[in-house]
Order: structure tokens, then C-alpha cells, then sequence
């Protein structure tokens, strides 16, 4: 590993720990605040659509402004977003902070940093190499958001059995946020040239940052998005909410669950890059994708609850070998100098995919009859994206695998 690869993943980790340490308290902070139900959920989703955004004009430019560049202006945005959420209770004031600066609610990767990192890894590792390098960066970065989660929630216990009030305490963890993003920026202050896109990034580009390699990102983002809509059908709140509906499982089974789940899910990604060097990147990301497909349809076909846990389960082991394989193709078949813009475009396609499902499969939920629906829709919807993914990327293969 060289210098620059051992930064970026100090980066991931220290990024996605802060993530996970204000995303567990974030809504109670909220609501500490003075804000009502309502306006939380209008600042979140806010947050969300603020970060989409951001994340697009930022990463569509890295490449010609400045992949290092770029990063600081991300870490300047997620200090200012801590400093301001810690300094003021006033909702507009906390909007501006959510919609302009970067805050994760979910304590999932958000803004620009993902796209140009892992363009930025690319540009230093050999294409054999490059999934590999992703599959281990994927796990860091869930490790540090379950370590961050721990430390934010427990933190917070901890300083309120020591008398410190409610809002104090979580004040204390949102200023914890803003420094982490100052370790963010001198992290990203480190990083050498190498990492910057080709000169030929000077080359006519249209308003993504997409020059010759306009047509297969949006081919791409079209098909991701179809993905991310079907994954939206499933996400981890519903299917919680299917196993408490379904067979009246308490909230410390569901725990146990999806912590195994999510162990699961992480570790098979590294087994990804293993499966690419024998059957190559797009062949993994179909053949892995659809027997989990089918599994996530059998989940709700179970007679009882440990076969339906089981199907769950099983599908987890495989559902990520997809990630780190979709990542590396990705960023193989586009121009090294497009790379950051192609990361970014595909990656705003797949959030506001996902963020369409949930308003569907919700109400599918209340139905008895189409209590199961949500994962035989959201596999059969997959299972089309992994038809079409195949049969129009089949003859495009990356360099390294020609």
C-alpha cells in the first residue's frame, strides 16, 4: 500500500466513525433543540437532498479543478455543518447547516468524498489490484461506522449519568463531529499529486464532468438507478418492520439479526475480488446478484421464522459481492480523467433511486395480503436490472481483463 492509498483509507475510517457517532443522535439532538417532529423530518430529508446535491457539483469538477482540492472544500463543508448544529438552536439557521453542509442521518457515506476517493484509488493501483483495494475499503468504512455508532450512543450515556443535560451532551458529540472533520481536512491535506485525474482533463467536458465517456455512465446510472429503486423496496426499517408484523419479533431479536446480517453482508465483499480474478468484474456482479435475488424473493415464502432468518441470511453472505465489483468496472471502463465525474453521477443516480421506493412498499406493508410483496418486487426489479446490466455490458470489458 502506498502512501496515498494508507491516507485515503485513514479518511474513509475516520469519516464514516464521525457518521456513525452523530447519526445515533442526531433526531434526539434535534428534538432537544425545540424543533417539532415535523421539522426534523423536513431538515433530514433536507440533509439528504442538500448532500445530493453538493456531492454532484462538487464531483463532476474534481477532476479538472482538483480531486485534493475538492476533498478539503467537502471537509470545510461537514466542519462548518458541526460548528453551526452546535451553535444555534434556530431551525433556519440548522437548515442552511443540513441542506449546504455535509451531515449523514443514516451514518451512510454521503457527499463528494466517496466518488473521489475511490477515483483517486484508481488512479493508483493497477487494474488487477483495484477490487481488491475496494473490497477492504468497503469493510473499513462498515467496521468504523458500527465502532462510531457505539462510541456516540454510549458517549452520550455517559456523560448524562455524570449530570450533564440532554442537549449538552449531545452538543458535546456534535463538536466531536466538526473536529473530526478538521482531522478530515489535514488527512486530506497530505495527499500527493498522484491522485489527481490525467492532464487531459482539460478535454470538452458537458455540465456532469462526462466527456467520450458520456454515453456508458449514463447507461450505468440508468441501470443503477433501477437497482437502488428495487434495494429501496427492502431497505433495513421495512424489513425489520416485516419480521414484527409477520412473526411478532421483539426489538432485540431484530437487533441480533441484523447485526449478523450486516457481519455477513461486509465480509462478503471480500471474497468479490477473489471471484473477479477467476470470472471477471461484470460476470460477478451478475452471477453473485441474481441467487441473492432469489433468495431475498424466498424470504417471505418461508413457512416459519428460522427458515425465513435463514433465506435472509444467506442472501447477506452474497448480497455485497456486487459493490466493490460494480465500484472497480465502474471506474475501468471510463476515462481515467472522467473518473471522479463517473463515481459521482452514477452514485447521485443510485440515492435518488432508493429514495423512491420506501413511500411505495410502505403502504404494501398494511395489506395482509401483500405483506410479502416489498421483497418479491424489489427481487424480481433486480433481477431485470441484472438481465440488462449483462446483455448491455457484456462486450465491455475493462483493460486489465482484455
Amino acid at each position: 500500500m502506498t502512501r496515498d492509498i494508507r491516507i485515503l483509507f485513514a479518511t474513509r475510517i475516520v469519516r464514516m466513525f464521525s457518521y456513525g457517532l452523530l447519526a445515533v443522535i442526531l433526531a434526539l439532538y434535534l428534538e432537544q433543540a425545540g424543533l417539532s417532529t415535523a421539522q426534523i423530518g423536513l431538515l433530514l430529508t433536507l440533509t439528504l437532498l442538500g448532500d445530493a446535491l453538493i456531492s454532484l457539483w462538487i464531483t463532476t469538477r474534481a477532476d479538472r479543478v482538483g480531486r485534493k482540492r475538492m476533498l478539503l472544500v467537502g471537509a470545510a463543508l461537514m466542519i462548518f455543518a458541526g460548528i453551526l448544529f452546535a451553535a444555534t438552536r434556530n431551525f433556519f439557521l440548522l437548515l442552511l447547516a443540513a441542506t449546504i453542509g455535509v451531515i449523514s442521518p443514516s451514518g451512510n457515506e454521503v457527499g463528494p468524498f466517496l466518488a473521489i476517493e475511490q477515483s483517486s484509488l484508481a488512479q493508483t493501483l493497477p487494474g488487477e489490484k483495484r477490487t481488491q483495494v475496494f473490497a477492504w475499503y468497503q469493510l473499513a468504512g462498515s467496521l468504523a461506522t458500527a465502532l462510531g455508532s457505539l462510541t456516540g450512543g454510549g458517549l452520550a450515556q455517559l456523560l448524562q449519568n455524570g449530570g450533564t443535560a440532554p442537549l449538552a451532551s449531545y452538543r458535546v458529540l456534535v463538536l466531536i463531529y466538526a473536529g473530526l472533520g478538521m482531522v478530515l481536512a489535514g488527512l486530506f491535506g497530505f495527499l500527493s499529486r498522484i491522485v489527481e485525474a490525467p492532464v487531459s482533463a482539460k478535454a470538452t467536458v458537458n455540465r456532469l464532468g462526462l466527456g467520450k465517456s458520456s454515453r456508458i455512465v449514463l447507461k450505468l446510472s440508468a441501470l443503477f438507478s433501477l437497482d437502488a429503486f428495487a434495494g429501496g423496496f427492502v431497505v433495513q426499517a421495512i424489513v425489520a418492520y416485516w419480521f414484527h408484523l409477520r412473526y411478532g419479533v421483539n426489538p432485540a431479536l431484530l437487533g441480533a439479526i441484523f447485526f449478523g446480517a450486516n457481519i455477513f453482508a461486509g465480509f462478503s465483499a471480500l471474497s468479490a475480488a477473489w471471484i473477479a480474478r477467476k470470472i471477471g468484474l461484470l460476470n460477478t456482479m451478475v452471477f453473485t446478484h441474481v441467487p441473492s435475488n432469489i433468495l431475498l424473493i424466498l424470504v417471505p415464502l418461508m413457512p416459519n421464522l428460522p427458515l425465513a432468518i435463514t433465506m435472509l441470511l444467506l442472501r447477506f453472505s452474497i448480497s455485497q459481492m456486487d459493490v466493490p465489483t460494480r465500484q472497480s468496472y465502474t471506474l475501468s471502463v471510463v476515462s481515467p480523467e472522467e473518473r471522479s465525474a463517473a463515481a459521482g453521477v452514477t452514485g447521485i443516480a443510485r440515492t435518488l433511486g432508493a429514495s423512491l421506493a420506501p413511500v411505495l412498499s410502505a403502504p404494501l406493508m398494511g395489506v395482509q395480503a401483500l405483506i410479502g410483496a416489498p421483497f418479491i418486487i424489489s427481487g424480481a426489479l433486480k433481477l431485470v436490472y441484472d438481465f440488462g446490466l449483462y446483455r448491455s455490458f457484456k462486450a465491455i470489458r475493462p483493460p486489465h481483463e482484455q
